[in-house]
Protein backbone atom coordinates (compact mmCIF):
# COMPACT_ATOMS: atom_id res chain seq x y z
CA UNK A 1 0.00 0.00 0.00
CA UNK A 2 0.99 3.55 -0.72
CA UNK A 3 0.62 4.38 2.96
CA UNK A 4 3.76 2.48 3.89
CA UNK A 5 5.77 5.67 2.51
CA UNK A 6 4.50 7.68 4.77
CA UNK A 7 4.49 5.14 8.05
CA UNK A 8 8.24 4.90 7.03
CA UNK A 9 9.08 8.61 6.82
CA UNK A 10 6.80 9.01 10.47
CA UNK A 11 8.54 5.97 12.25
CA UNK A 12 12.13 7.78 11.56
CA UNK A 13 10.99 11.11 13.11
CA UNK A 14 9.07 9.82 15.85
CA UNK A 15 12.28 8.01 16.72
CA UNK A 16 14.61 10.97 16.39
CA UNK A 17 12.18 12.71 18.88
CA UNK A 18 11.91 10.19 21.00
CA UNK A 19 15.44 9.71 21.63
CA UNK A 20 16.03 13.13 22.59
CA UNK A 21 13.25 12.80 25.01
CA UNK A 22 14.40 10.47 26.72
CA UNK A 23 17.55 12.50 27.47
CA UNK A 24 18.40 13.88 30.54
CA UNK A 25 15.16 13.74 32.23
CA UNK A 26 15.41 13.75 36.27
CA UNK A 27 13.77 12.17 38.86
CA UNK A 28 10.64 13.70 40.52
CA UNK A 29 8.48 12.41 43.49
CA UNK A 30 6.24 14.72 42.33
CA UNK A 31 4.23 13.14 39.95
CA UNK A 32 4.43 9.01 39.90
CA UNK A 33 2.69 8.61 36.83
CA UNK A 34 5.66 10.62 35.20
CA UNK A 35 8.01 7.43 33.90
CA UNK A 36 10.90 9.38 35.92
CA UNK A 37 10.94 12.31 33.96
CA UNK A 38 11.06 16.19 35.92
CA UNK A 39 7.76 17.36 36.06
CA UNK A 40 5.93 20.97 37.27
CA UNK A 41 6.82 24.49 35.54
CA UNK A 42 5.72 26.00 32.61
CA UNK A 43 6.13 25.33 28.75
CA UNK A 44 5.84 28.58 27.18
CA UNK A 45 5.21 28.01 22.54
CA UNK A 46 4.58 30.56 20.81
CA UNK A 47 1.59 30.41 18.48
CA UNK A 48 1.87 32.05 14.71
CA UNK A 49 -1.36 33.41 14.86
CA UNK A 50 -4.98 34.14 16.57
CA UNK A 51 -6.93 31.66 17.19
CA UNK A 52 -10.45 31.76 15.97
CA UNK A 53 -12.20 30.25 19.25
CA UNK A 54 -12.69 27.08 21.03
CA UNK A 55 -15.25 25.51 19.89
CA UNK A 56 -13.96 22.66 17.77
CA UNK A 57 -16.75 21.98 15.10
CA UNK A 58 -16.67 25.92 13.79
CA UNK A 59 -12.82 25.44 13.41
CA UNK A 60 -9.86 24.36 10.25
CA UNK A 61 -7.00 26.37 10.99
CA UNK A 62 -4.16 25.20 12.64
CA UNK A 63 -3.44 27.73 15.45
CA UNK A 64 -7.34 27.28 16.93
CA UNK A 65 -6.75 23.39 16.12
CA UNK A 66 -3.49 23.84 18.32
CA UNK A 67 -4.98 24.71 21.74
CA UNK A 68 -7.74 22.60 21.02
CA UNK A 69 -6.22 19.39 20.65
CA UNK A 70 -4.39 20.13 24.31
CA UNK A 71 -8.57 20.47 25.95
CA UNK A 72 -10.34 17.67 24.00
CA UNK A 73 -9.75 14.35 22.38
CA UNK A 74 -11.56 12.79 19.69
CA UNK A 75 -13.16 9.02 19.42
CA UNK A 76 -10.23 7.81 17.40
CA UNK A 77 -6.87 9.27 17.16
CA UNK A 78 -3.09 8.26 16.20
CA UNK A 79 -0.35 7.11 17.50
CA UNK A 80 2.23 9.68 18.41
CA UNK A 81 4.64 10.30 15.53
CA UNK A 82 2.96 8.71 13.02
CA UNK A 83 -0.63 9.19 10.91
CA UNK A 84 -1.92 5.61 12.23
CA UNK A 85 -4.80 5.46 13.61
CA UNK A 86 -5.80 3.84 16.84
CA UNK A 87 -7.55 3.97 20.35
CA UNK A 88 -8.79 7.53 22.10
CA UNK A 89 -12.15 7.84 23.62
CA UNK A 90 -13.08 4.77 22.02
CA UNK A 91 -11.02 1.98 23.09
CA UNK A 92 -12.07 0.05 19.94
CA UNK A 93 -14.56 0.16 17.14
CA UNK A 94 -15.87 -2.22 14.20
CA UNK A 95 -18.51 -1.58 11.14
CA UNK A 96 -20.91 -3.98 9.61
CA UNK A 97 -20.28 -5.45 6.47
CA UNK A 98 -21.55 -2.45 4.30
CA UNK A 99 -19.33 -0.10 6.39
CA UNK A 100 -22.47 1.90 7.43
CA UNK A 101 -23.08 1.28 11.22
CA UNK A 102 -20.18 2.20 13.62
CA UNK A 103 -19.71 0.35 16.66
CA UNK A 104 -17.60 2.16 19.28
CA UNK A 105 -16.66 0.75 22.21
CA UNK A 106 -15.79 3.42 25.07
CA UNK A 107 -13.50 4.29 27.82
CA UNK A 108 -15.26 3.81 31.20
CA UNK A 109 -14.55 5.85 34.12
CA UNK A 110 -13.63 9.36 31.45
CA UNK A 111 -14.76 12.33 33.12
CA UNK A 112 -15.10 15.88 31.38
CA UNK A 113 -13.38 18.70 32.93
CA UNK A 114 -16.77 20.22 34.14
CA UNK A 115 -16.75 16.53 36.53
CA UNK A 116 -20.06 15.25 34.25
CA UNK A 117 -19.71 11.84 32.86
CA UNK A 118 -18.26 11.32 29.54
CA UNK A 119 -20.31 8.26 28.22
CA UNK A 120 -22.56 7.07 25.08
CA UNK A 121 -25.15 9.06 25.51
CA UNK A 122 -22.34 12.71 25.51
CA UNK A 123 -21.04 10.87 22.13
CA UNK A 124 -24.80 10.78 20.26
CA UNK A 125 -25.18 14.27 22.15
CA UNK A 126 -22.71 15.97 20.42
CA UNK A 127 -23.18 13.93 17.02
CA UNK A 128 -26.59 15.07 16.88
CA UNK A 129 -25.96 18.41 17.69
CA UNK A 130 -23.64 18.86 14.71
CA UNK A 131 -26.38 16.62 12.89
CA UNK A 132 -29.22 19.16 13.94
CA UNK A 133 -27.14 22.45 14.07
CA UNK A 134 -29.34 25.72 12.90
CA UNK A 135 -28.50 28.97 11.11
CA UNK A 136 -27.07 29.37 8.09
CA UNK A 137 -23.74 31.09 10.20
CA UNK A 138 -22.97 28.70 12.18
CA UNK A 139 -23.28 25.85 9.30
CA UNK A 140 -20.93 28.12 7.27
CA UNK A 141 -18.12 27.85 9.95
CA UNK A 142 -18.50 23.80 10.37
CA UNK A 143 -16.13 23.19 6.99
CA UNK A 144 -14.57 19.92 7.90
CA UNK A 145 -17.99 18.37 9.00
CA UNK A 146 -19.39 19.30 5.90
CA UNK A 147 -16.85 17.98 4.02
CA UNK A 148 -16.84 14.60 5.96
CA UNK A 149 -20.84 14.17 6.42
CA UNK A 150 -22.04 16.80 3.54
CA UNK A 151 -24.82 18.44 5.17
CA UNK A 152 -27.63 18.87 7.97
CA UNK A 153 -30.81 18.06 8.99
CA UNK A 154 -32.25 21.42 7.12
CA UNK A 155 -29.68 22.78 5.35
CA UNK A 156 -29.44 26.44 5.80
CA UNK A 157 -25.65 27.44 4.36
CA UNK A 158 -25.32 27.74 0.52
CA UNK A 159 -22.30 25.13 0.51
CA UNK A 160 -23.96 22.44 2.88
CA UNK A 161 -24.78 19.01 0.51
CA UNK A 162 -26.60 15.82 1.06
CA UNK A 163 -25.89 14.38 4.27
CA UNK A 164 -24.73 10.75 5.11
CA UNK A 165 -25.43 10.68 8.63
CA UNK A 166 -28.36 8.61 9.97
CA UNK A 167 -28.47 8.77 13.91
CA UNK A 168 -26.36 7.94 16.66
CA UNK A 169 -27.39 5.18 19.61
CA UNK A 170 -26.06 4.76 23.23
CA UNK A 171 -26.95 1.30 23.39
CA UNK A 172 -25.12 1.03 27.05
CA UNK A 173 -22.70 3.98 28.75
CA UNK A 174 -19.22 2.47 26.87
CA UNK A 175 -21.42 1.65 23.58
CA UNK A 176 -21.75 4.36 20.92
CA UNK A 177 -23.66 2.77 17.62
CA UNK A 178 -23.24 5.22 14.61
CA UNK A 179 -25.28 5.08 11.32
CA UNK A 180 -24.55 6.66 7.82
CA UNK A 181 -27.10 6.38 5.20
CA UNK A 182 -23.94 5.12 2.62
CA UNK A 183 -20.30 4.01 2.64
CA UNK A 184 -17.64 6.17 3.20
CA UNK A 185 -13.96 5.84 2.69
CA UNK A 186 -12.46 8.47 4.91
CA UNK A 187 -13.62 6.20 7.82
CA UNK A 188 -12.20 5.42 10.62
CA UNK A 189 -9.34 8.16 9.96
CA UNK A 190 -12.02 10.92 9.75
CA UNK A 191 -13.26 10.32 13.19
CA UNK A 192 -9.76 11.68 14.42
CA UNK A 193 -10.48 15.17 13.19
CA UNK A 194 -9.72 17.39 15.92
CA UNK A 195 -13.14 19.13 14.62
CA UNK A 196 -15.18 15.88 15.44
CA UNK A 197 -13.59 16.06 19.22
CA UNK A 198 -16.06 15.55 22.11
CA UNK A 199 -17.20 18.38 23.92
CA UNK A 200 -18.78 18.31 27.08
CA UNK A 201 -23.54 18.14 26.67
CA UNK A 202 -23.63 20.31 29.87
CA UNK A 203 -21.02 22.90 28.83
CA UNK A 204 -22.42 23.36 25.92
CA UNK A 205 -26.01 23.52 26.86
CA UNK A 206 -25.15 26.23 29.56
CA UNK A 207 -22.71 28.46 27.68
CA UNK A 208 -24.88 28.71 24.66
CA UNK A 209 -22.62 26.74 22.27
CA UNK A 210 -24.86 26.82 18.67
CA UNK A 211 -25.67 30.70 18.86
CA UNK A 212 -23.32 32.04 15.88
CA UNK A 213 -23.97 35.53 14.90
CA UNK A 214 -22.78 36.76 11.32
CA UNK A 215 -21.90 40.31 11.23
CA UNK A 216 -21.05 41.45 7.84
CA UNK A 217 -17.65 40.14 6.85
CA UNK A 218 -17.48 38.69 10.20
CA UNK A 219 -18.83 35.86 13.02
CA UNK A 220 -19.15 36.15 16.55
CA UNK A 221 -19.21 33.01 18.52
CA UNK A 222 -20.55 31.49 22.20
CA UNK A 223 -19.33 32.03 25.58
CA UNK A 224 -18.64 28.34 25.41
CA UNK A 225 -16.49 29.12 22.47
CA UNK A 226 -14.45 31.64 23.64
CA UNK A 227 -14.32 31.47 27.29
CA UNK A 228 -15.90 28.23 29.03
CA UNK A 229 -14.67 25.00 26.31
CA UNK A 230 -14.77 21.82 28.12
CA UNK A 231 -13.39 18.64 26.80
CA UNK A 232 -11.64 15.51 28.15
CA UNK A 233 -8.06 16.17 27.38
CA UNK A 234 -4.78 16.78 29.62
CA UNK A 235 -5.21 20.28 30.00
CA UNK A 236 -7.61 22.73 30.84
CA UNK A 237 -8.48 26.36 29.45
CA UNK A 238 -7.30 28.82 31.62
CA UNK A 239 -8.54 32.12 29.67
CA UNK A 240 -6.95 33.40 26.47
CA UNK A 241 -5.85 37.21 27.87
CA UNK A 242 -5.48 39.03 24.62
CA UNK A 243 -3.78 41.83 25.66
CA UNK A 244 -0.54 39.96 26.57
CA UNK A 245 -1.50 37.64 23.86
CA UNK A 246 -1.63 34.69 25.93
CA UNK A 247 -3.62 31.58 26.32
CA UNK A 248 -3.00 29.80 29.62
CA UNK A 249 -4.20 25.91 29.60
CA UNK A 250 -3.63 24.24 33.47
CA UNK A 251 -2.88 20.45 33.99
CA UNK A 252 -6.16 18.56 34.39
CA UNK A 253 -5.36 16.46 37.43
CA UNK A 254 -8.59 13.86 37.02
CA UNK A 255 -7.29 13.58 33.05
CA UNK A 256 -7.80 9.40 32.53
CA UNK A 257 -4.22 8.90 30.61
CA UNK A 258 -1.08 10.59 30.79
CA UNK A 259 -1.50 13.48 33.38
CA UNK A 260 0.15 16.11 31.96
CA UNK A 261 3.99 16.80 33.19
CA UNK A 262 4.14 20.68 33.68
CA UNK A 263 1.53 22.56 35.40
CA UNK A 264 0.93 25.09 32.74
CA UNK A 265 1.27 25.57 28.96
CA UNK A 266 0.98 28.76 27.65
CA UNK A 267 0.44 29.65 24.16
CA UNK A 268 2.16 33.15 23.30
CA UNK A 269 0.98 34.42 20.35
CA UNK A 270 3.82 35.73 18.07
CA UNK A 271 2.73 37.15 14.86
CA UNK A 272 6.13 37.76 14.02
CA UNK A 273 8.53 35.09 12.56
CA UNK A 274 11.30 37.48 13.39
CA UNK A 275 10.02 38.50 16.88
CA UNK A 276 9.29 34.35 17.33
CA UNK A 277 13.15 33.34 16.64
CA UNK A 278 14.31 36.45 18.80
CA UNK A 279 12.21 35.31 21.75
CA UNK A 280 13.45 31.24 21.30
CA UNK A 281 17.04 32.56 21.55
CA UNK A 282 16.35 34.74 24.57
CA UNK A 283 14.65 31.86 26.28
CA UNK A 284 11.13 33.73 26.91
CA UNK A 285 9.18 31.00 24.65
CA UNK A 286 10.59 26.90 24.61
CA UNK A 287 9.14 26.33 21.79
CA UNK A 288 8.51 28.05 17.82
CA UNK A 289 6.55 26.55 15.00
CA UNK A 290 7.41 26.58 11.03
CA UNK A 291 11.19 28.08 11.39
CA UNK A 292 12.10 30.20 7.95
CA UNK A 293 13.30 27.57 6.03
CA UNK A 294 17.02 29.57 6.15
CA UNK A 295 16.99 29.80 9.66
CA UNK A 296 16.94 25.84 10.67
CA UNK A 297 20.57 25.22 10.05
CA UNK A 298 22.15 28.16 12.19
CA UNK A 299 19.39 27.29 14.94
CA UNK A 300 20.38 23.53 15.00
CA UNK A 301 23.63 25.17 15.06
CA UNK A 302 22.91 27.39 18.13
CA UNK A 303 22.06 24.28 20.30
CA UNK A 304 18.22 24.21 19.17
CA UNK A 305 16.79 20.90 19.01
CA UNK A 306 14.94 21.35 15.20
CA UNK A 307 12.69 18.47 14.86
CA UNK A 308 11.99 17.44 11.20
CA UNK A 309 8.35 16.38 10.12
CA UNK A 310 7.32 14.60 6.61
CA UNK A 311 5.86 16.45 4.11
CA UNK A 312 2.51 15.42 4.61
CA UNK A 313 1.12 18.75 2.63
CA UNK A 314 0.32 20.72 -0.26
CA UNK A 315 0.37 24.80 -1.04
CA UNK A 316 -1.84 25.42 -3.84
CA UNK A 317 -2.81 28.59 -5.71
CA UNK A 318 -6.32 28.74 -5.65
CA UNK A 319 -8.63 30.26 -8.89
CA UNK A 320 -12.26 31.22 -8.20
CA UNK A 321 -13.97 30.81 -11.23
CA UNK A 322 -16.70 33.28 -9.69
CA UNK A 323 -14.30 35.30 -12.38
CA UNK A 324 -16.13 34.85 -15.73
CA UNK A 325 -12.31 34.79 -17.01
CA UNK A 326 -11.58 31.96 -14.91
CA UNK A 327 -14.29 30.01 -16.19
CA UNK A 328 -12.10 29.18 -19.08
CA UNK A 329 -10.05 26.35 -18.65
CA UNK A 330 -7.17 27.65 -21.04
CA UNK A 331 -7.11 30.96 -18.68
CA UNK A 332 -6.44 28.23 -16.04
CA UNK A 333 -3.89 26.52 -17.42
CA UNK A 334 -2.04 29.77 -18.10
CA UNK A 335 -1.94 30.59 -14.84
CA UNK A 336 -0.29 27.03 -14.62
CA UNK A 337 2.37 27.46 -17.03
CA UNK A 338 3.01 30.86 -15.99
CA UNK A 339 4.76 29.58 -12.44
CA UNK A 340 8.21 28.70 -12.18
CA UNK A 341 7.32 26.63 -9.38
CA UNK A 342 10.99 24.55 -9.53
CA UNK A 343 12.47 27.84 -8.88
CA UNK A 344 10.37 28.53 -6.00
CA UNK A 345 11.14 26.18 -4.14
CA UNK A 346 14.56 26.42 -4.39
CA UNK A 347 14.37 30.25 -3.57
CA UNK A 348 11.60 30.11 -0.83
CA UNK A 349 10.95 26.52 0.61
CA UNK A 350 12.37 24.57 3.37
CA UNK A 351 14.64 21.61 2.74
CA UNK A 352 13.36 18.95 1.53
CA UNK A 353 10.61 20.88 -0.49
CA UNK A 354 9.53 19.71 -4.08
CA UNK A 355 7.46 20.48 -6.62
CA UNK A 356 3.63 19.33 -6.38
CA UNK A 357 2.05 17.84 -9.43
CA UNK A 358 -1.37 16.88 -7.67
CA UNK A 359 -3.43 17.56 -4.44
CA UNK A 360 -2.15 15.27 -2.69
CA UNK A 361 1.32 14.19 -1.37
CA UNK A 362 2.84 10.20 -2.82
CA UNK A 363 1.83 8.89 -0.12
CA UNK A 364 -1.61 8.99 -0.17
CA UNK A 365 -3.91 6.48 -2.13
CA UNK A 366 -4.80 7.72 -5.49
CA UNK A 367 -1.42 9.12 -6.44
CA UNK A 368 -1.14 9.36 -10.35
CA UNK A 369 2.11 9.84 -11.52
CA UNK A 370 0.86 10.38 -15.24
CA UNK A 371 -0.92 13.74 -14.69
CA UNK A 372 -1.05 16.33 -16.90
CA UNK A 373 2.17 17.86 -16.17
CA UNK A 374 2.56 22.15 -16.10
CA UNK A 375 6.11 22.67 -16.37
CA UNK A 376 7.10 26.44 -16.82
CA UNK A 377 6.57 27.78 -19.77
CA UNK A 378 5.88 31.66 -20.32
CA UNK A 379 5.17 31.40 -24.12
CA UNK A 380 2.70 28.50 -23.93
CA UNK A 381 1.34 30.59 -21.04
CA UNK A 382 0.92 33.56 -23.26
CA UNK A 383 -0.64 31.78 -25.98
CA UNK A 384 -3.39 30.66 -23.80
CA UNK A 385 -4.30 33.90 -22.50
CA UNK A 386 -4.31 34.92 -26.56
CA UNK A 387 -6.61 32.19 -27.34
CA UNK A 388 -8.96 32.74 -24.35
CA UNK A 389 -8.92 36.98 -25.20
CA UNK A 390 -7.97 37.09 -21.81
CA UNK A 391 -4.64 39.01 -23.04
CA UNK A 392 -5.69 42.41 -20.23
CA UNK A 393 -6.53 40.56 -17.79
CA UNK A 394 -6.22 41.76 -13.84
CA UNK A 395 -6.60 39.97 -10.92
CA UNK A 396 -7.00 40.30 -7.37
CA UNK A 397 -4.61 38.24 -5.38
CA UNK A 398 -4.87 37.59 -1.33
CA UNK A 399 -2.42 36.26 0.82
CA UNK A 400 -2.45 36.14 4.85
CA UNK A 401 0.75 37.95 5.41
CA UNK A 402 0.79 37.67 9.70
CA UNK A 403 0.99 33.91 9.65
CA UNK A 404 3.70 31.55 8.93
CA UNK A 405 2.16 27.80 8.03
CA UNK A 406 3.45 24.44 7.76
CA UNK A 407 3.05 24.26 3.79
CA UNK A 408 3.41 28.26 3.81
CA UNK A 409 6.31 29.48 5.86
CA UNK A 410 6.76 32.73 4.77
CA UNK A 411 3.19 34.01 2.60
CA UNK A 412 4.73 37.54 1.81
CA UNK A 413 7.46 36.37 -0.21
CA UNK A 414 5.37 33.14 -2.28
CA UNK A 415 3.24 35.72 -3.09
CA UNK A 416 5.51 38.49 -4.65
CA UNK A 417 7.04 35.36 -6.57
CA UNK A 418 3.75 34.31 -7.73
CA UNK A 419 2.70 37.52 -8.80
CA UNK A 420 5.75 38.57 -10.58
CA UNK A 421 5.65 35.21 -12.94
CA UNK A 422 1.93 36.19 -13.35
CA UNK A 423 2.89 39.79 -14.16
CA UNK A 424 5.78 38.54 -16.56
CA UNK A 425 3.19 36.82 -18.83
CA UNK A 426 0.95 40.26 -19.06
CA UNK A 427 -1.24 39.47 -16.18
CA UNK A 428 -1.56 42.27 -13.91
CA UNK A 429 -1.82 41.09 -10.00
CA UNK A 430 -3.34 43.57 -7.41
CA UNK A 431 -1.90 42.38 -3.86
CA UNK A 432 -4.29 42.10 -1.42
CA UNK A 433 -2.68 41.26 2.37
CA UNK A 434 -5.60 40.83 4.86
CA UNK A 435 -5.28 39.31 8.38
CA UNK A 436 -5.62 35.39 8.57
CA UNK A 437 -8.70 35.12 11.13
CA UNK A 438 -11.06 37.64 10.87
CA UNK A 439 -9.90 38.52 7.28
CA UNK A 440 -8.45 36.33 4.99
CA UNK A 441 -9.99 33.01 5.47
CA UNK A 442 -13.26 34.71 5.32
CA UNK A 443 -12.91 36.85 2.51
CA UNK A 444 -11.84 33.50 0.36
CA UNK A 445 -13.27 30.65 2.10
CA UNK A 446 -17.18 32.39 2.90
CA UNK A 447 -17.31 35.29 0.60
CA UNK A 448 -15.26 34.79 -2.22
CA UNK A 449 -13.95 37.94 -2.65
CA UNK A 450 -10.48 36.90 -4.12
CA UNK A 451 -10.06 36.20 -8.13
CA UNK A 452 -6.43 34.01 -7.06
CA UNK A 453 -4.97 32.97 -3.66
CA UNK A 454 -2.02 30.98 -1.62
CA UNK A 455 -3.84 28.32 1.24
CA UNK A 456 -2.72 24.43 1.76
CA UNK A 457 -3.41 22.16 3.86
CA UNK A 458 -1.92 19.43 6.16
CA UNK A 459 -3.52 16.09 6.38
CA UNK A 460 -5.33 15.21 9.26
CA UNK A 461 -5.46 11.35 7.94
CA UNK A 462 -4.15 9.37 4.76
CA UNK A 463 -6.90 9.48 2.89
CA UNK A 464 -7.46 10.80 -0.11
CA UNK A 465 -10.70 12.17 0.62
CA UNK A 466 -9.10 14.47 3.26
CA UNK A 467 -7.23 16.37 0.38
CA UNK A 468 -8.83 15.87 -2.56
CA UNK A 469 -11.75 14.99 -1.46
CA UNK A 470 -11.96 17.98 0.82
CA UNK A 471 -10.72 20.33 -1.44
CA UNK A 472 -13.04 19.60 -4.37
CA UNK A 473 -15.31 17.33 -3.71
CA UNK A 474 -18.09 19.55 -2.77
CA UNK A 475 -19.07 23.49 -4.03
CA UNK A 476 -16.93 25.60 -2.27
CA UNK A 477 -17.04 29.39 -2.41
CA UNK A 478 -12.85 29.49 -2.09
CA UNK A 479 -12.93 27.88 -6.11
CA UNK A 480 -16.38 29.50 -7.54
CA UNK A 481 -16.80 25.41 -8.54
CA UNK A 482 -20.44 25.18 -7.48
CA UNK A 483 -21.65 24.07 -11.34
CA UNK A 484 -19.05 21.76 -11.32
CA UNK A 485 -20.95 18.82 -10.41
CA UNK A 486 -19.12 16.59 -13.05
CA UNK A 487 -15.89 16.45 -10.47
CA UNK A 488 -18.01 16.13 -7.52
CA UNK A 489 -19.81 13.18 -8.83
CA UNK A 490 -16.57 11.42 -9.51
CA UNK A 491 -14.99 12.26 -5.87
CA UNK A 492 -18.08 11.12 -4.25
CA UNK A 493 -17.62 7.38 -6.19
CA UNK A 494 -14.40 7.08 -5.71
CA UNK A 495 -14.95 7.96 -2.05
CA UNK A 496 -17.71 5.11 -1.71
CA UNK A 497 -15.61 2.76 -3.82
CA UNK A 498 -15.41 -0.56 -0.72
CA UNK A 499 -12.69 -2.63 -2.68
CA UNK A 500 -9.15 -1.17 -2.56
CA UNK A 501 -8.09 -1.88 -6.06
CA UNK A 502 -11.14 0.07 -7.75
CA UNK A 503 -10.84 2.77 -4.79
CA UNK A 504 -7.19 3.16 -5.82
CA UNK A 505 -8.55 3.31 -9.81
CA UNK A 506 -11.00 5.67 -8.76
CA UNK A 507 -9.08 8.47 -7.26
CA UNK A 508 -6.11 8.17 -9.42
CA UNK A 509 -8.50 9.13 -12.45
CA UNK A 510 -10.49 12.00 -10.51
CA UNK A 511 -6.58 13.58 -9.89
CA UNK A 512 -6.40 12.91 -13.77
CA UNK A 513 -8.89 14.60 -14.61
CA UNK A 514 -8.36 17.07 -12.10
CA UNK A 515 -5.12 18.11 -13.42
CA UNK A 516 -6.85 18.16 -17.35
CA UNK A 517 -10.25 18.93 -17.34
CA UNK A 518 -11.30 20.84 -14.18
CA UNK A 519 -7.81 22.46 -12.50
CA UNK A 520 -9.65 24.55 -10.14
CA UNK A 521 -6.01 25.45 -8.75
CA UNK A 522 -2.49 25.04 -8.95
CA UNK A 523 -0.59 22.67 -6.58
CA UNK A 524 2.67 24.36 -5.91
CA UNK A 525 5.02 22.34 -3.57
CA UNK A 526 5.03 19.91 -0.67
CA UNK A 527 7.04 20.52 2.44
CA UNK A 528 8.38 19.47 4.92
CA UNK A 529 7.83 21.68 8.36
CA UNK A 530 10.00 21.62 11.16
CA UNK A 531 9.24 22.58 15.05
CA UNK A 532 12.10 23.99 16.79
CA UNK A 533 12.30 24.09 20.71
CA UNK A 534 14.72 24.62 23.19
CA UNK A 535 17.29 22.07 24.56
CA UNK A 536 15.93 21.35 28.07
CA UNK A 537 12.58 20.75 26.32
CA UNK A 538 12.03 16.73 26.87
CA UNK A 539 9.11 14.39 25.27
CA UNK A 540 7.79 16.54 22.58
CA UNK A 541 6.97 14.02 19.73
CA UNK A 542 6.73 16.05 16.59
CA UNK A 543 3.64 15.22 14.13
CA UNK A 544 3.59 14.79 10.54
CA UNK A 545 0.09 15.88 10.98
CA UNK A 546 1.04 18.68 12.80
CA UNK A 547 -1.17 17.64 15.68
CA UNK A 548 1.74 17.53 18.64
CA UNK A 549 0.19 17.35 22.40
CA UNK A 550 1.92 18.78 25.06
CA UNK A 551 1.13 16.34 28.13
CA UNK A 552 4.38 14.65 27.19
CA UNK A 553 6.45 17.88 27.49
CA UNK A 554 9.26 18.90 30.11
CA UNK A 555 10.74 21.65 30.69
CA UNK A 556 14.53 21.67 32.47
Amino acid sequence: MQATRLKAAVAVAAAAAMVAGAAGCAQSDRDKDSGGAKTGGTFIFAGAGDPKNFDPIFNDDGESLRVIRQVYETLVTHKPGTAEVTGGLAESWEHDSTGKVWTFHLRKGVKFQDGTAFNAAAVCFNFDRWYNMKGSAAQSQMIYYTDVFGGFAKNEAETAGKSIYEKCEAKDDATAVLTLNTYKGAFPGAFALTSLSIASPEALKKYDADKVVQNGDSFEYSAFANEHPVGTGPFTFGGWDKAKGEITLNRYADYWGEKAKVDKTIIKIIKDETTRKQELRAGTVQGIDFPAPADQKALAGEGFQVLPRPAFNILYLGINEKNPKLKDLRVRQAIAYALNRQQLVQTKGPAGASVADQFAPNTVLGYAPDVQKYDYNPEKAKQLLAEAGAQNLTLNFYFPPDVTRPYMPNPQEIANVLSNDLQAVGIKVNAVPRPWNGGFKDDVQQFGKQDLHILGWTGDYNDPSNFTGTFFGRAKVEFGTQGMTEMFDAISKADATVDDAAKKAAWEQVNRDLMSKWLPAVPIWNAPPAIVVTKDVKGLVPSPLTAEEFNTVTVG
